[in-house]
């Protein structure tokens, strides 16, 4: 049984910083890409990061610079640190899993966690 449990999450203000963490079980962790989603109220899931098998990155360009996904396979962890949040950032965060390689539609995404709350005030 795969599980996704995220972590991290929580009340910060408008310039701060947060680490999340995703600890995957039940998976070959390291054959597979990593990505952390986000949905903020009244707003469709969003893509935020993506870490694929071989440790390539990309992220959405309204994060791009402030957040950094990292992962360590030997922990069955993956990483989203998260600075300079912005108010905008607020929402829940989602912890997915797929195949190798990066893919950037939520459906293309076989496991989720079920979400930390980060919220950023102004």
């Amino acid at each position: 049984q795969v599980q996704l449990v995220e972590s991290g999450g929580g009340l910060v203000q408008a310039g701060g910083s947060l680490r999340l963490s995703c600890a995957a079980s039940g998976l070959i962790f390291s054959n597979r890409a990593m990505a952390w989603f986000r949905q903020a109220p009244g707003k469709e899931r969003e893509f935020v990061a993506a870490i694929d098998w071989g440790r390539g990155t990309d992220y959405v360009a309204s994060v791009k610079g402030r957040f950094t996904i990292s992962r360590d396979n030997a922990k069955n962890t993956v990483y989203l640190q998260m600075n300079s949040l912005k108010p905008e950032d607020t929402a829940v965060y989602y912890c997915a899993a797929r195949g190798y390689i990066i893919r950037y539609n939520e459906n293309d995404y076989d496991y989720w966690g079920q979400g930390t709350q980060v919220t950023v005030s102004s």
